[in-house]
């Protein structure tokens, strides 16, 4: 019977806890696999069968070399036919794989660590340990681990829910993932049927389930439009002001005895130049200083009043 997702859970992948289904492989990729290991098991027969029966009739007899091909392809086709047939739990031990051996660690470290010292020592060690979370680097070092784990989870869950899959019903690849001064990073290879338009489509949608502020899905590389990269972003780093060095470069200093105090610059004064397709000896800018016309350097501009009194000169060329 179909349970409350729509799933029809399959019952050597399935698990009841408080009178509910909980479906650890879903049927559809069940079956799928189940049909992909038949066909593997007979085409890897078939042809390794084939290949040693060539090879071998020029060594034996043909019939004993047909009975070899036999015995060998049906013992390639029975590694492949089991490759094939687990690999949905494959997939789901490498989803589970960080917390998995993180997990063993602890036990194996505990253990060998109760065989070699006593209760005292084993406390000891426990409160060292423990009193590396009061050192502010190192817990936010281990708080970012810990949110690169929780949003692999995450992004598996928005495959699952609401990320359409191909036919046979399997997930994208999701690979590790690494903390940023932003948020985390997760590296993911999608399979035939999905793009990366589509996921930035279910970007806010992404950024929800992974409580996140935003996401952004970009190509890691150009030549392959399989292997992306999601950028989980949860804090902004370019708010904070920066003072700049550029006006200490500035000397206004005085450069010399004779010379007055340097004025530092604010804009570029550049010299003015006349405009070459007009005949009127008019410059450019009308905003000259009082300086230059009085020492000759550039003329005066004319100026054009209209009928009203209006300077009009800057609107004639």
């Amino acid at each position: 019977m179909p349970n409350s997702s729509g799933r029809v859970p399959w019952h050597g992948s399935s698990r009841r806890f408080g009178g509910g289904t909980i479906t650890v492989i879903d049927a559809r990729v069940h079956r799928s696999s189940a049909r992909k290991a038949r066909v593997t098991f007979i085409l890897t027969t078939v042809v390794v069968a084939l290949l040693t029966m060539t090879v071998a009739s020029d060594r034996m007899h043909p019939v004993l070399a047909l009975l070899l091909g036999m015995l060998l392809g049906a013992v390639l086709g029975s590694v492949a036919w089991a490759l094939v047939r687990i690999s949905p739990v494959l997939r789901l031990i490498w989803w589970w794989l960080p917390e998995i051996a993180l997990a063993t660690g602890l036990v194996h470290g505990w253990t060998a660590l109760a065989r070699a010292t006593d209760l005292a020592m084993r406390l000891l060690v426990v409160a060292a340990v423990g009193g590396l979370f009061a050192i502010g680097p190192v817990r936010r070092f281990l708080w970012s681990v810990v949110l690169c784990l929780f949003v692999r989870h995450r992004l598996r869950v928005c495959f699952a829910q609401f990320i359409i899959t191909n036919q046979s019903g399997s997930l994208p690849f999701i690979l590790p993932a690494r903390p940023t001064p932003v948020g985390e990073r997760v590296w993911i290879y999608l399979r035939p049927g999905l793009s990366q338009t589509y996921l930035q489509g279910s970007a806010e949608k992404i950024a929800v389930a992974c409580s996140a502020a935003s996401v952004v899905i970009e190509r890691v590389r150009p030549n392959n439009a399989a292997y992306l990269r999601v950028d989980i972003k949860r804090r902004e780093v370019l708010t904070d002001t920066v003072a700049s060095p550029l006006p200490g470069l500035v000397d206004t200093t005085t450069t010399a005895a004779t010379s007055g105090p340097v004025d530092t610059p604010h804009a570029l004064d550049l010299p003015d130049v006349a405009d070459p397709n007009t005949k009127s000896a008019k410059p450019l800018r009308a905003d000259i200083p009082a300086s230059r016309i009085s020492a000759g350097l550039v003329p005066a501009p004319v100026s054009v009043l209209s009928a009203d009194g209006e300077d009009v000169s800057d609107w004639i060329d």
